[in-house]
């Protein structure tokens, strides 16, 4: 007789949200979240640590301190984090969550491209891959949800 490890019977319909099965994508998503994090950490700590490391251009229309922008950096690179790890665990809310959190993480590095457009921008393809690969997985996993059960 073979055993399945994992402890499904045939015929066994597992419909919890938090238990469903986590596509590559999503595990993708998922480090992205908590790489990107930590790097949006990493830039907001460099930006309250030494508020005159970055340089704007002059008259810009967001011009705010860079203590103020590392300060919404480590915000959103701390949630990130959060969700990312929640993501791995498989709670479906930190789907939701991370496609939010990434989305303000996309508007705060456009804005703040003046004081870094390199790493904003960086930042910004990482943020982008993460709501592509939640969504992604979301459908994936979804469309693999309704084939076991059929």
């Amino acid at each position: 007789m073979a055993s399945d490890p994992v402890g499904h019977r045939a015929g066994h319909v597992h419909t919890s949200p938090t238990h469903a099965p986590a596509s590559g994508t999503t595990l993708v998503a998922a480090a992205l979240m908590i790489v990107g994090g930590v790097m949006a950490v990493l830039e907001g700590i460099a930006a309250v640590v030494n508020d005159d490391l970055f340089v704007v251009t002059r008259h810009y229309v967001y011009e705010f301190s860079g203590t103020g922008w590392g300060w919404v950096h480590i915000i959103l690179g701390v949630a990130l984090v959060i969700a990312g790890c929640a993501v791995i665990g498989g709670a479906l809310w930190a789907r939701y969550f991370g496609v939010a959190i990434a989305s303000l993480g996309v508007v705060a590095n456009f804005l703040w491209l003046p004081y870094y457009p390199l790493w904003a921008l960086v930042l910004i393809a990482v943020n982008l891959l993460v709501i592509w690969a939640l969504c992604t997985g979301m459908h994936r996993e979804a469309d693999a949800g309704r084939a076991a059960t059929a």
